[in-house]
Formats: C-alpha cells, sequence, structure tokens
C-alpha cells in the first residue's frame, strides 16, 4: 500500500472520516490504544490534584520543579533502554515500569497505610507528573513510527477521539468504583487499563506493520515482524533536540505552550478560590468545565481538525491555539469575570486537545526513527515540565509584583505572537521535510516498481 496516495473518494470510510478501507482496523486499534492510556491517567488525577493542595498552591510552583528534575533524571533511562531495546520491547519495559509502581503504591497504602502522610503525597504527584508524560508520549511516538506524514494529517485527530472517550470514562469510572472498592484499588484498575494499553500496541504493529517492515518483508521472505534495535547513546534525545533547528523549535512551541497553560491553570486556581470557599462548590464549578471542555474537544476531533489540517496545513493549525489564548487573556482582562475564565479554559483545552495535538504530533513523522523516540522523550517530558516551572514562576513573580490581569495579558500577547509566529514556521518546515523524504523515496524505488508517465496514476 502506498501510506502517501489519497484515499478513494468513492469509498464509505472516506467519505465519512477520509480513510482507506485498509487503514479503519489500525485506527481503530490505536484510538483503543489511547482509550485505555487516558481512562487510567483520569482514574488517578483527582487523587494526584488532592494531595497537592494539601500544602497550598505555593507547594504546586515547587512541585513542578520536582517534576522537570525527576523527568530529566528519567530521560537518559529511556533513552538507554530505546538505543538496547526492540521497539515493543522498550514500550513493554516502560508501561511495565509503570504498572509495578502503582502495585507498589497499593500495597503501601493496603498494608502500610500509617506510612503514608505529606511527604509520600507529594512523591506520588511527581511520579504521576511523569508517568502522565511518559505514557501518552510512548503513544504518540509509535503513532508517529507507524503513520506517514499524510495518514497523521488525516487520523491523528480521529484517533484522538478515544482518548477523549477516555478522558469522559475515567472519572465516570472513579465515581462509580472508588467506594464500593476504595481508592487504593483504583490503582490496580489503571494498571489493568495499561495492560491492555500493552496489548493493544502489539496488536497494532501485527495487524499493520509499518513502511519500514513492510518494505523488509517485501525483499525479505523471512523478514522478523519488528524493526531492528535503534542503539545510539541514551543522551541522543538532548543533542538532537539542540542540533536540529527543526526539533529546536518544536521544543520552543511546546515550552511557550505550557507557560501559557500555566497561566491558565493558576488563574484559574485563584478566582475558583475568590469565588467561593466551599470545597464542594469549587469542585462543581471545575467538574462542568471539565465536562464542557470534553464536548467541545470531542466535536473539534469529530468534525474540523482532519478537514482544518487538510485545507490550510499544520502551520494554521498551530498557530490557532496561541490566537486563541491571546484573545482569551485580553477578554479576561478588559471584563475579569470568572465566565470569561471559563469561556478561556475551556477553548484553550479544547484547541489544544482537538487541533493543536493531532498536529504538533504530525510534526514527529518527518524526523528519523531515532528522533521520534529519544528527542520526543525529551521535548514532551523535560521541555514540557520546563514550561510548566517557568509559567509557575513567572505567574508567581507577577503577582508579587501586583500586577493584575491586564499585567498577565500585557505578557501573554508578546509570547503569543511568536508562538503562532513559530507554529506556522514549523508547518511549512514540516511540508518541506516530507516532500523531501517523498523525493528520496522515488529515486530509491527500483526501476519497475516506478509508476510510468503514461499509465494514468
Amino acid at each position: 500500500m502506498n501510506r502517501n496516495a489519497t484515499p478513494p473518494r468513492t469509498t464509505l470510510p472516506y467519505r465519512m472520516f477520509n480513510l482507506q478501507r485498509e487503514e479503519v482496523a489500525p485506527v481503530l486499534i490505536a484510538a483503543l490504544f489511547f482509550f485505555c492510556v487516558l481512562t487510567a491517567l483520569m482514574l488517578l488525577r483527582p487523587a494526584r490534584d488532592a494531595l497537592g493542595m494539601e500544602r497550598g498552591i505555593e507547594s504546586i510552583r515547587w512541585l513542578f520543579v520536582g517534576t522537570a528534575l525527576a523527568t530529566l533524571a528519567v530521560n537518559p533511562v529511556f533513552g538507554w533502554l530505546v538505543a538496547r531495546l526492540r521497539r515493543l520491547q522498550f514500550i513493554g519495559a516502560t508501561y511495565g515500569f509503570f504498572v509495578a509502581s502503582l502495585t507498589g503504591f497499593w500495597a503501601l497504602l493496603v498494608f502500610a497505610p500509617g506510612a503514608v502522610g505529606e511527604r509520600s503525597g507529594q512523591v506520588f504527584y511527581v511520579w504521576f507528573s511523569v508517568f502522565n508524560l511518559f505514557v501518552t508520549m510512548v503513544f504518540w511516538a509509535l503513532l508517529a513510527d507507524r503513520f506517514s506524514s499524510d495518514q497523521g494529517k488525516r487520523f491523528f485527530a480521529l484517533i484522538s477521539v478515544g482518548g477523549t472517550l477516555g478522558a469522559i470514562f475515567g472519572p465516570w469510572l472513579t465515581s462509580r468504583l472508588a467506594v464500593p472498592l476504595g481508592t487504593p484499588s483504583l490503582l490496580l484498575v489503571a494498571g489493568g487499563f495499561l495492560l491492555v494499553a500493552l496489548g493493544t500496541a502489539w496488536l497494532l504493529l501485527k495487524v499493520a506493520p509499518d513502511k519500514a517492515t513492510a518494505d523488509a518483508s517485501a525483499s525479505t521472505p523471512r523478514a522478523t515482524a519488528e524493526p531492528a534495535r535503534i542503539g545510539g547513546s541514551a543522551w541522543a534525545g538532548l543533542a538532537a533536540v539542540f542540533r536540529s533547528r527543526y526539533l529546536t523549535a518544536i521544543a520552543g512551541y511546546v515550552v511557550l505552550m505550557t507557560v501559557m497553560a500555566t497561566f491558565i491553570y493558576f488563574t484559574r486556581l485563584q478566582m475558583v478560590a475568590a469565588v467561593t470557599d466551599d470545597m464542594d462548590a469549587r469542585a462543581a464549578m471545575l467538574g462542568n468545565i471539565d465536562m464542557w471542555t470534553q464536548v467541545a474537544v470531542l466535536v473539534l476531533q469529530l468534525t474540523l481538525t482532519g478537514k482544518l489540517i487538510q485545507r490550510f496545513g499544520l502551520g494554521v493549525a498551530l498557530a490557532i491555539l496561541p490566537v486563541a489564548t491571546a484573545l482569551g487573556f485580553v477578554g479576561l482582562a478588559i471584563y475579569g469575570s470568572f465566565v470569561v475564565l471559563v469561556l478561556l479554559e475551556a477553548t484553550n483545552r479544547a484547541v489544544q486537545r482537538g487541533i493543536t495535538r493531532p498536529a504538533r504530533e504530525a510534526l514527529f513523522t518527518a524526523v528519523s526513527r531515532e528522533d521520534k523516540y529519544k528527542a520526543k522523550a525529551f521535548v514532551d517530558t523535560f521541555m514540557y515540565r520546563t514550561g510548566d516551572v517557568l509559567g509557575a514562576q513567572a505567574e508567581g513573580v507577577l503577582g508579587r509584583l501586583g500586577l493584575a490581569l491586564g499585567g498577565l495579558a500585557g505578557v501573554v500577547v508578546p509570547m503569543a505572537v511568536a508562538w503562532a509566529a513559530l507554529g506556522l514556521w514549523l508547518g511549512r518546515a514540516q511540508a518541506r521535510r516530507t516532500a523531501a523524504e517523498s523525493r528520496s523515496a522515488t529515486r530509491a524505488m527500483p526501476q519497475r516498481a516506478r509508476p510510468s508517465p503514461g499509465d494514468g496514476r
């Protein structure tokens, strides 16, 4: 199958979802994979947030620092695994480690509850924040490795629907199981979903091996189903990010995105605290924000994102979030109401998850296999948490200087302009890389496999 070919427009999957018939099974499996990952995460997030708030908002700023340092420490370990193990082996090792950790936390809560205190709660907060980034990073790295650039543009948003449904199902499952099973048991439930996710990763590679495997199978009758080990240095991801302008730009985009998201996060915490002192009322407000956000994400993923990326390209898709964020902060500075905050946060999350995330992940379809795992791990974990730290500390400094929402908007708007420009540049750079890769692949094809100018193709 030519993965860069346009699907026949007469097929039902194409008319409905922009898919070829043979792509339906891999997309459904990938969506189930993401559903399991997000269900596991959302099962545990309420416990993470509750533990993080035990010592107030200021403690969260320093927990962000701890999380950034933890991701930096874990990156060379992950790079070592990627260099020495085959693809499914290091995916299994990563998910297996987190399942074992969940089992350890469960055992601590059940058999030594007296040992669970403030310090262990902070450890869990940092651990969960690292867990959150790595399990999603591995998922998207596999998809960037498995699917072509054209496929990423066409159906990464559709695959993301599985994650959105998991983000809805996880909290619902928590509300149903927390009382009959107890909170510690939720850790085992989350671990079970991770094991199912690992099974779907194996199934995805089994049902539809990637292009490198397919080419090897065509030339070698007894080719293995798994590509060779990637090799290289455990620190290769860090070096690649600072050696490549393209990867550096992706890292810069991620840092700016997380700084802005952190500004919104702490603005929300402060405004919710100012609206009411009642914990139940706060929980209800935040729950309503989350509910409507997920609805908006689902609508974007099912209707707009794939068509938007296909029509206008990755650059425009990446620039939408900076523009929406800047407009939201300007509106918040002018009106300063809780309703505007809700609209800002819901819009930011919906655009980020429904449009920006699929577009951002498609950027990695145009890099080498080593960079898909090692450089991506560094960008999606350490650089992501670096943005959190910068945003949390900057917001705290602005607050201590007495700058209100107007002052924050004055900082946000120039950053958003630079952020949008970076997104547009990345879209053009990705298109150039994809075109160059396509030309190289055409030159490398055997003469008999190339279409002749007059064969109508």
